[in-house]
Protein backbone atom coordinates (compact mmCIF):
# COMPACT_ATOMS: atom_id res chain seq x y z
CA UNK A 1 0.00 0.00 0.00
CA UNK A 2 1.21 3.73 -0.92
CA UNK A 3 2.85 5.67 2.17
CA UNK A 4 0.54 8.55 3.04
CA UNK A 5 0.64 9.94 6.29
CA UNK A 6 -1.91 11.66 7.90
CA UNK A 7 -1.37 14.12 10.57
CA UNK A 8 -4.84 14.10 13.49
CA UNK A 9 -5.73 16.74 15.99
CA UNK A 10 -7.76 16.90 18.33
CA UNK A 11 -7.38 19.60 20.97
CA UNK A 12 -9.52 19.66 24.29
CA UNK A 13 -10.55 21.35 27.44
CA UNK A 14 -7.36 20.25 29.16
CA UNK A 15 -5.22 18.53 26.63
CA UNK A 16 -4.02 18.73 23.01
CA UNK A 17 -3.73 15.65 21.38
CA UNK A 18 -1.83 14.51 18.04
CA UNK A 19 -1.35 11.47 15.94
CA UNK A 20 0.22 10.17 12.97
CA UNK A 21 -0.66 7.52 10.85
CA UNK A 22 0.60 5.38 7.80
CA UNK A 23 -2.58 5.01 5.88
CA UNK A 24 -4.81 3.80 9.41
CA UNK A 25 -1.82 2.56 10.70
CA UNK A 26 -1.04 4.17 13.91
CA UNK A 27 3.11 5.55 14.09
CA UNK A 28 2.49 7.90 17.04
CA UNK A 29 0.46 9.30 19.34
CA UNK A 30 0.86 11.95 21.45
CA UNK A 31 -1.61 13.70 24.54
CA UNK A 32 -0.13 16.58 26.50
CA UNK A 33 -2.16 17.72 29.50
CA UNK A 34 -2.54 21.09 30.04
CA UNK A 35 -2.34 22.81 33.87
CA UNK A 36 -5.26 25.44 33.98
CA UNK A 37 -2.36 27.63 35.05
CA UNK A 38 -1.00 27.37 31.37
CA UNK A 39 -4.53 28.30 29.97
CA UNK A 40 -5.62 30.95 32.07
CA UNK A 41 -3.13 33.82 30.16
CA UNK A 42 -4.74 33.89 26.77
CA UNK A 43 -8.41 36.05 27.07
CA UNK A 44 -10.21 33.56 25.07
CA UNK A 45 -9.99 29.47 23.39
CA UNK A 46 -8.95 31.24 20.15
CA UNK A 47 -5.86 33.31 21.31
CA UNK A 48 -4.41 29.72 22.36
CA UNK A 49 -4.08 28.63 18.39
CA UNK A 50 -0.54 29.78 18.43
CA UNK A 51 0.10 27.81 21.34
CA UNK A 52 -1.10 24.70 20.68
CA UNK A 53 -0.05 24.66 17.12
CA UNK A 54 3.28 24.92 18.45
CA UNK A 55 2.90 21.50 20.24
CA UNK A 56 1.56 19.73 17.59
CA UNK A 57 5.22 20.99 15.90
CA UNK A 58 7.29 20.44 18.51
CA UNK A 59 5.71 16.76 18.86
CA UNK A 60 5.96 16.01 15.14
CA UNK A 61 9.75 17.37 15.25
CA UNK A 62 10.53 15.46 18.26
CA UNK A 63 9.48 12.38 16.56
CA UNK A 64 11.57 12.95 13.71
CA UNK A 65 9.63 13.56 10.94
CA UNK A 66 9.10 16.93 8.71
CA UNK A 67 6.76 18.60 7.21
CA UNK A 68 7.25 18.02 3.61
CA UNK A 69 6.59 13.90 5.00
CA UNK A 70 2.63 14.50 5.36
CA UNK A 71 0.11 13.87 2.45
CA UNK A 72 -2.70 15.31 5.09
CA UNK A 73 -3.45 17.08 7.63
CA UNK A 74 -7.05 16.52 10.06
CA UNK A 75 -8.10 18.48 12.65
CA UNK A 76 -11.25 17.94 15.30
CA UNK A 77 -14.25 20.11 14.07
CA UNK A 78 -15.65 22.19 16.38
CA UNK A 79 -19.31 24.01 17.25
CA UNK A 80 -19.60 25.06 14.21
CA UNK A 81 -23.27 26.26 11.93
CA UNK A 82 -25.30 23.11 11.34
CA UNK A 83 -23.55 20.72 8.87
CA UNK A 84 -24.17 17.32 7.40
CA UNK A 85 -21.96 14.57 8.42
CA UNK A 86 -19.16 13.86 6.48
CA UNK A 87 -15.40 14.91 5.88
CA UNK A 88 -15.04 18.65 4.78
CA UNK A 89 -11.70 20.52 3.38
CA UNK A 90 -10.81 23.32 5.18
CA UNK A 91 -11.34 26.41 3.32
CA UNK A 92 -11.35 29.79 3.31
CA UNK A 93 -15.02 30.08 4.55
CA UNK A 94 -14.36 28.01 7.82
CA UNK A 95 -11.85 30.24 8.58
CA UNK A 96 -13.19 33.20 8.26
CA UNK A 97 -17.06 31.99 10.13
CA UNK A 98 -14.28 30.46 13.22
CA UNK A 99 -11.94 33.61 13.33
CA UNK A 100 -15.72 35.99 13.35
CA UNK A 101 -17.27 33.86 15.93
CA UNK A 102 -21.18 34.79 15.14
CA UNK A 103 -21.61 30.83 13.66
CA UNK A 104 -19.70 29.46 16.70
CA UNK A 105 -22.52 27.42 18.91
CA UNK A 106 -20.40 27.37 21.64
CA UNK A 107 -17.09 28.34 22.72
CA UNK A 108 -14.70 25.01 22.89
CA UNK A 109 -11.22 24.02 22.02
CA UNK A 110 -12.38 22.23 19.32
CA UNK A 111 -13.20 25.23 17.53
CA UNK A 112 -8.89 25.23 17.02
CA UNK A 113 -8.62 21.73 15.36
CA UNK A 114 -9.39 22.99 11.66
CA UNK A 115 -7.91 26.08 12.14
CA UNK A 116 -4.21 24.41 13.65
CA UNK A 117 -4.86 21.87 10.47
CA UNK A 118 -5.22 24.61 7.84
CA UNK A 119 -2.01 26.40 9.48
CA UNK A 120 0.39 23.27 9.13
CA UNK A 121 -1.31 21.93 5.82
CA UNK A 122 -0.40 25.41 4.50
CA UNK A 123 3.63 25.02 5.40
CA UNK A 124 2.99 21.64 3.44
CA UNK A 125 1.68 22.11 1.09
CA UNK A 126 -1.14 19.41 1.77
CA UNK A 127 -4.72 19.66 2.04
CA UNK A 128 -6.41 20.27 5.45
CA UNK A 129 -9.55 18.66 7.02
CA UNK A 130 -11.95 17.99 9.24
CA UNK A 131 -14.61 15.33 9.95
CA UNK A 132 -17.99 15.14 11.45
CA UNK A 133 -18.33 18.31 14.05
CA UNK A 134 -20.14 18.14 17.16
CA UNK A 135 -22.48 20.42 15.06
CA UNK A 136 -23.47 17.52 12.34
CA UNK A 137 -27.32 18.08 12.07
CA UNK A 138 -29.38 15.45 10.33
CA UNK A 139 -32.59 15.98 12.75
CA UNK A 140 -36.09 15.48 10.88
CA UNK A 141 -38.28 18.85 11.27
CA UNK A 142 -40.41 16.89 13.79
CA UNK A 143 -36.65 16.23 16.25
CA UNK A 144 -36.72 20.32 16.33
CA UNK A 145 -39.40 21.87 18.03
CA UNK A 146 -38.87 21.15 21.70
CA UNK A 147 -42.13 22.32 23.35
CA UNK A 148 -41.55 26.57 22.92
CA UNK A 149 -40.73 27.95 19.95
CA UNK A 150 -38.26 30.10 21.95
CA UNK A 151 -36.33 26.72 22.50
CA UNK A 152 -35.43 25.12 19.99
CA UNK A 153 -33.54 21.67 20.12
CA UNK A 154 -29.92 21.99 18.64
CA UNK A 155 -27.94 18.76 17.39
CA UNK A 156 -24.99 19.07 19.30
CA UNK A 157 -22.85 15.20 20.02
CA UNK A 158 -20.49 13.19 20.14
CA UNK A 159 -20.70 12.56 16.39
CA UNK A 160 -16.83 11.76 15.55
CA UNK A 161 -16.57 8.95 17.59
CA UNK A 162 -20.52 7.97 17.46
CA UNK A 163 -20.01 7.74 13.44
CA UNK A 164 -16.97 5.90 13.52
CA UNK A 165 -18.32 2.82 15.53
CA UNK A 166 -21.50 2.95 13.38
CA UNK A 167 -19.47 2.26 10.64
CA UNK A 168 -17.27 -0.34 12.86
CA UNK A 169 -20.61 -2.03 13.27
CA UNK A 170 -21.38 -2.09 9.98
CA UNK A 171 -18.65 -4.14 9.43
CA UNK A 172 -19.38 -6.20 11.88
CA UNK A 173 -22.76 -6.74 10.37
CA UNK A 174 -21.31 -7.39 6.78
CA UNK A 175 -23.52 -4.81 5.33
CA UNK A 176 -23.22 -0.72 4.73
CA UNK A 177 -23.70 1.50 6.87
CA UNK A 178 -26.08 3.64 4.45
CA UNK A 179 -28.32 0.33 4.61
CA UNK A 180 -28.94 -0.19 8.71
CA UNK A 181 -30.76 1.58 11.31
CA UNK A 182 -29.05 1.83 14.41
CA UNK A 183 -29.06 3.38 18.28
CA UNK A 184 -25.34 4.48 18.66
CA UNK A 185 -24.97 5.45 22.78
CA UNK A 186 -22.13 7.34 23.49
CA UNK A 187 -21.58 7.14 27.27
CA UNK A 188 -19.12 9.55 28.48
CA UNK A 189 -18.69 12.37 31.00
CA UNK A 190 -21.98 13.52 28.97
CA UNK A 191 -24.63 10.72 27.18
CA UNK A 192 -25.28 11.67 23.30
CA UNK A 193 -28.08 8.60 22.38
CA UNK A 194 -28.59 8.96 18.55
CA UNK A 195 -30.65 7.92 15.98
CA UNK A 196 -29.01 6.24 12.45
CA UNK A 197 -31.43 5.90 9.96
CA UNK A 198 -29.47 4.51 6.62
CA UNK A 199 -26.35 6.51 8.14
CA UNK A 200 -28.25 9.56 8.76
CA UNK A 201 -28.10 11.01 12.66
CA UNK A 202 -32.20 11.78 12.42
CA UNK A 203 -32.27 12.84 16.42
CA UNK A 204 -30.04 12.80 18.97
CA UNK A 205 -30.63 14.53 22.88
CA UNK A 206 -28.01 17.05 23.67
CA UNK A 207 -25.58 16.20 25.74
CA UNK A 208 -25.87 19.25 27.50
CA UNK A 209 -29.38 20.12 27.35
CA UNK A 210 -31.59 16.95 27.71
CA UNK A 211 -31.05 13.22 28.15
CA UNK A 212 -30.07 10.74 30.92
CA UNK A 213 -27.70 12.01 33.42
CA UNK A 214 -23.87 11.02 33.17
CA UNK A 215 -20.98 11.02 35.65
CA UNK A 216 -20.59 15.10 35.88
CA UNK A 217 -23.84 16.19 33.73
CA UNK A 218 -27.53 16.61 34.89
CA UNK A 219 -29.11 15.75 31.64
CA UNK A 220 -32.65 16.91 31.49
CA UNK A 221 -34.37 18.57 34.58
CA UNK A 222 -38.19 19.05 35.93
CA UNK A 223 -38.89 22.62 34.05
CA UNK A 224 -40.64 24.04 36.99
CA UNK A 225 -38.07 22.84 39.32
CA UNK A 226 -35.01 24.26 37.65
CA UNK A 227 -37.01 27.91 37.08
CA UNK A 228 -37.44 27.90 41.11
CA UNK A 229 -33.68 27.02 41.03
CA UNK A 230 -32.61 30.02 38.48
CA UNK A 231 -34.87 32.52 40.01
CA UNK A 232 -34.13 31.93 43.71
CA UNK A 233 -31.57 34.49 44.08
CA UNK A 234 -29.25 31.71 45.02
CA UNK A 235 -27.05 31.11 42.23
CA UNK A 236 -25.36 33.32 39.38
CA UNK A 237 -25.27 31.84 35.50
CA UNK A 238 -21.73 30.46 36.13
CA UNK A 239 -22.35 29.15 39.34
CA UNK A 240 -25.58 26.95 37.56
CA UNK A 241 -23.62 26.52 34.56
CA UNK A 242 -21.06 24.35 36.91
CA UNK A 243 -23.65 22.73 38.87
CA UNK A 244 -25.22 21.59 35.42
CA UNK A 245 -22.51 20.54 33.51
CA UNK A 246 -19.09 20.17 35.87
CA UNK A 247 -20.97 18.83 39.31
CA UNK A 248 -23.99 17.19 38.19
CA UNK A 249 -25.07 13.83 37.76
CA UNK A 250 -23.27 11.12 39.31
CA UNK A 251 -20.98 13.55 41.52
CA UNK A 252 -23.89 15.54 42.50
CA UNK A 253 -25.45 12.54 44.28
CA UNK A 254 -22.36 10.87 45.52
CA UNK A 255 -19.37 13.44 45.39
CA UNK A 256 -17.20 11.20 42.95
CA UNK A 257 -17.67 11.21 39.00
CA UNK A 258 -15.38 8.08 38.59
CA UNK A 259 -17.62 4.97 37.20
CA UNK A 260 -15.29 2.76 38.30
CA UNK A 261 -14.97 3.70 41.50
CA UNK A 262 -18.63 4.53 42.50
CA UNK A 263 -19.31 0.89 41.21
CA UNK A 264 -16.17 -0.44 43.82
CA UNK A 265 -18.71 1.45 46.26
CA UNK A 266 -22.17 0.04 45.28
CA UNK A 267 -20.09 -3.38 45.19
CA UNK A 268 -18.92 -3.14 48.85
CA UNK A 269 -22.69 -2.62 49.64
CA UNK A 270 -22.79 1.08 49.42
CA UNK A 271 -26.39 1.32 48.47
CA UNK A 272 -27.40 4.83 47.23
CA UNK A 273 -24.06 4.65 45.28
CA UNK A 274 -26.14 1.22 44.00
CA UNK A 275 -29.40 3.12 43.58
CA UNK A 276 -27.35 6.02 41.14
CA UNK A 277 -25.12 3.91 39.18
CA UNK A 278 -28.88 1.84 38.29
CA UNK A 279 -30.89 4.81 37.80
CA UNK A 280 -28.14 6.04 35.37
CA UNK A 281 -28.31 3.13 33.36
CA UNK A 282 -32.18 3.37 33.67
CA UNK A 283 -32.34 6.92 32.16
CA UNK A 284 -29.96 5.90 29.49
CA UNK A 285 -31.94 3.03 28.49
CA UNK A 286 -35.01 5.24 28.42
CA UNK A 287 -33.25 7.06 25.94
CA UNK A 288 -32.27 4.52 23.78
CA UNK A 289 -36.09 3.45 23.87
CA UNK A 290 -36.67 6.76 22.87
CA UNK A 291 -34.54 6.68 19.70
CA UNK A 292 -35.90 3.15 19.01
CA UNK A 293 -39.76 4.95 18.63
CA UNK A 294 -38.03 7.79 16.08
CA UNK A 295 -36.54 4.71 13.96
CA UNK A 296 -40.23 3.30 14.70
CA UNK A 297 -39.00 -0.21 16.17
CA UNK A 298 -36.91 -1.12 12.83
CA UNK A 299 -33.36 -1.24 14.85
CA UNK A 300 -30.64 -3.32 13.28
CA UNK A 301 -28.37 -2.73 16.30
CA UNK A 302 -27.87 -0.81 19.41
CA UNK A 303 -23.91 0.30 19.65
CA UNK A 304 -22.40 0.79 23.36
CA UNK A 305 -19.28 3.41 23.05
CA UNK A 306 -17.30 5.54 25.10
CA UNK A 307 -15.22 5.56 27.96
CA UNK A 308 -18.07 4.63 30.26
CA UNK A 309 -18.08 1.22 28.52
CA UNK A 310 -15.45 -0.23 29.96
CA UNK A 311 -17.16 -1.04 32.93
CA UNK A 312 -18.80 -4.49 32.24
CA UNK A 313 -21.22 -3.58 34.88
CA UNK A 314 -23.14 -0.59 33.19
CA UNK A 315 -22.77 -2.20 29.81
CA UNK A 316 -24.22 -5.34 30.89
CA UNK A 317 -26.70 -4.20 32.79
CA UNK A 318 -27.69 -2.05 29.66
CA UNK A 319 -27.97 -4.84 27.65
CA UNK A 320 -30.72 -6.62 29.64
CA UNK A 321 -32.46 -3.08 29.15
CA UNK A 322 -32.02 -3.33 25.37
CA UNK A 323 -31.64 -6.86 24.02
CA UNK A 324 -35.15 -7.01 22.81
CA UNK A 325 -34.08 -3.78 20.26
CA UNK A 326 -31.62 -6.71 18.59
CA UNK A 327 -28.05 -6.51 18.56
CA UNK A 328 -25.70 -5.18 21.24
CA UNK A 329 -22.63 -3.88 19.95
CA UNK A 330 -19.88 -2.98 22.27
CA UNK A 331 -16.83 -0.58 21.54
CA UNK A 332 -15.06 1.40 24.66
CA UNK A 333 -14.01 4.00 24.52
CA UNK A 334 -13.65 7.20 22.35
CA UNK A 335 -10.83 6.74 19.34
CA UNK A 336 -10.93 10.48 18.49
CA UNK A 337 -7.78 10.60 16.12
CA UNK A 338 -8.22 7.33 14.36
CA UNK A 339 -12.00 8.44 13.49
CA UNK A 340 -10.05 12.00 12.17
CA UNK A 341 -8.10 9.91 10.40
CA UNK A 342 -10.07 7.10 8.83
CA UNK A 343 -12.90 10.34 7.74
CA UNK A 344 -9.74 11.40 5.33
CA UNK A 345 -9.10 7.82 4.31
CA UNK A 346 -12.70 7.29 2.87
CA UNK A 347 -12.19 10.33 1.05
CA UNK A 348 -8.40 9.17 -0.20
CA UNK A 349 -9.91 5.90 -0.78
CA UNK A 350 -13.03 7.09 -3.05
CA UNK A 351 -15.26 5.50 -0.46
CA UNK A 352 -16.71 9.14 0.16
CA UNK A 353 -16.47 12.72 -1.25
CA UNK A 354 -15.29 15.57 0.58
CA UNK A 355 -17.38 18.08 1.36
CA UNK A 356 -17.14 21.94 0.67
CA UNK A 357 -17.80 24.33 3.97
CA UNK A 358 -20.99 26.61 2.77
Amino acid sequence: MKRRLILAINPGGTSTKAGLYNNDELIFEENVRHDPSELEPFPSTFDQMDFRRDIVMNILTEKGYKLEDLSAVVGRGGTFKPLASGTYRVNKELLADIKDGSTLQADHPSNLGALIAWGIAAKAGVPAYFVDPVCVDEMIDEARLSGHPLLPRVSLSHALNIRMVAYKAAEKLGRPMNQLNMIVMHLGSGVSVNALRKGLMIDTNNANDDGPFSSTRTGGLPVTGLMKLCLSGKHDARGLKKMLLKKGGVYAYLQEEHIGKVRERAANGDEKADLVLRAMVYQMAKEAGAMAAALRGDVDAVVITGGIAYNPWVTNLLTEHLLYLGEILVFPGEAELEALTRGVLRVMNDIEKEKEYR
